[in-house]
């Protein structure tokens, strides 16, 4: 018989408690359940001068409905998710939904620091209207996608998540992120939509636009209704009016009409065109007006985005094309700042 030896026993049941200790303690405060499968690597490549965090801020975005005239509150991300969801189109390319997830996160971050406007009813920060972000909550997508909601909602949800934690800054500050849907070929400087100059928002090329779907439209309308909304009298003959500035982006500057000088801004919003790149003609006693591009052209355009990623160009790319030397920063930094304020 071998003879006993404790000082080995003991030995092998220390060593055996060394190995079983760390499973003992991973398993319960992990978070995970095991499935028993090997988890899946990430295919995309993580650049490691973009600030990464792992989920957004626990704060809640109360927005005030236009229709039912009632607030909703909401999750910050699931509010960034209803507003990519209702700003662009969740088939346009992974890249474009992230470079739009990106901007809708700085315009609310920077929102909640300016403070709440005056217009907007008690109890909310924000409306869901183009005056800030149009927003749709979950119940509004399930009837707009229908059988497509699940596939729809996870490539927003993922748009979200990718650029979870970031903001566009300048000198520091979070960006007015304008954005819009088409360009005419190139986007506007701020001051000539807007009363001041921006100097990360001005006129770039935007080629990647060109005959996607709103990129032409056509309005016609009756001399009388022309002349009423613009106040103007159109003189006779086949001139309606001289084109006599042009903007940085190729869009009406200001129009002389028969002796009265309008800036191209307002007969835009007067006879509520898709753009301020227009050209018309006389037709009898009818006005026939094209326009080139859709919105105000100033920030990023949203087909020309989605054209961008089409040709390879990822979402870090996209923003810095068309916001210029600005940089992708924490929000949460921003985030602190708000709260050292209050």
């Amino acid at each position: 018989m071998t003879k006993f030896k404790p000082l080995v026993v003991v030995a092998s049941l220390l060593f055996a408690v060394t190995l079983l200790i760390p499973a003992m303690l991973v398993l319960p405060f992990s978070g995970e359940k095991s499935s028993g499968e090997p988890k899946a690597e990430s295919k995309e490549k993580v650049d490691e001068n973009i600030p990464q965090t792992s989920m957004e801020p626990g704060m809640d975005v109360t927005v005030y409905r236009m229709n039912s005239k009632e607030v909703e509150t909401h999750p910050f991300e699931e509010y960034l998710v209803g507003v990519v969801a209702a700003e662009m189109p969740a088939e346009f390319e992974k890249e474009a939904l992230k470079a739009q997830a990106l901007a809708a996160r700085t315009y609310i971050i920077q929102h909640m620091m300016q403070g709440k406007d005056s217009d907007v009813p008690s109890g909310a920060i924000v409306t869901d209207s183009t005056n800030h972000q149009v927003f749709k909550n979950n119940e509004e997508l399930k009837k707009q996608w229908k059988g497509d909601y699940d596939w729809k909602l996870a490539r927003i949800q993922e748009a979200v998540r990718a650029t979870s934690g970031q903001i566009l800054t300048y000198d520091g500050n979070p960006i007015t992120a304008a954005f819009f849907s088409t360009s005419n070929g190139y986007t506007e400087n701020a001051e000539s939509v807007w009363p001041n100059a921006t100097p990360y928002l001005k006129s770039v090329e935007s080629p990647w636009d060109i005959d996607t779907p709103k990129f032409t439209d056509e309005k016609v309308i009756s001399i009388g209704e022309f002349e009423k909304k613009l106040g103007v009298k159109v003189p006779a003959g086949n001139e309606i009016g001289k084109f006599i500035e042009k903007t940085a982006g190729n869009r009406v500057g200001q129009v002389d009409i028969n002796g009265t000088v309008i800036k191209g801004t307002d007969i835009r919003t007067k006879l509520d065109l898709k753009s301020t790149d227009f050209t018309w003609k006389r037709n009898g006693d009818q006005i026939v007006i094209r326009t080139k591009g859709y919105g105000h052209g100033v920030g990023m355009s949203q087909y020309g985005a989605n054209g961008m990623a089409a040709e390879g160009k990822n979402y870090t790319e996209i923003v810095s094309h068309y916001y210029k030397d600005v940089e992708i920063s924490k929000s949460d930094t921003m985030l602190a700042k708000m709260t050292a304020k209050k």
